[in-house]
């Protein structure tokens, strides 16, 4: 069974740090794009970041990497704000390369959601 599994959210204080993790199991992940999306309520899921087979991370204002041995995907946030605030999910992709734009339909697996929130 293809499955993913995240886990690290919680509740953190604005300006705080949190590392999100998606364990895989089921097929071998690094030969597939991953993807971190998060939804907040009320909103329409959308997608944080990607990373490609091949690359072991990627920066931006959250960093997206992966640990092959473990079979696993991080994301690690920093300098969190309130409207980081949503549930945060992990996808697989069975293609290789990231997608242009970050579309759920562009994924085939999903994680249930860990949530994040940020508040003082």
């Amino acid at each position: 069974q293809l499955q993913l599994v995240e886990s690290g959210g919680g509740l953190v204080q604005p300006g705080g740090s949190l590392r999100l993790s998606c364990a895989a199991s089921g097929f071998t992940s690094h030969y597939y794009a991953m993807a971190w999306f998060r939804q907040a309520p009320g909103k329409e899921r959308e997608g944080v970041s990607c990373i490609s087979a091949g690359a072991d991370s990627v920066k931006g204002r959250f960093t997206i990497s992966r640990d092959n041995v473990k079979n696993t995907v991080y994301l690690q946030m920093n300098s969190l704000k309130p409207e980081d605030t949503a549930v945060y999910y992990c996808a697989a992709r069975s293609v290789a390369v990231c997608p242009q734009r970050s579309l759920t339909t562009a994924y085939d697996i999903w994680g249930k959601g860990t949530q994040v929130t940020v508040s003082s």
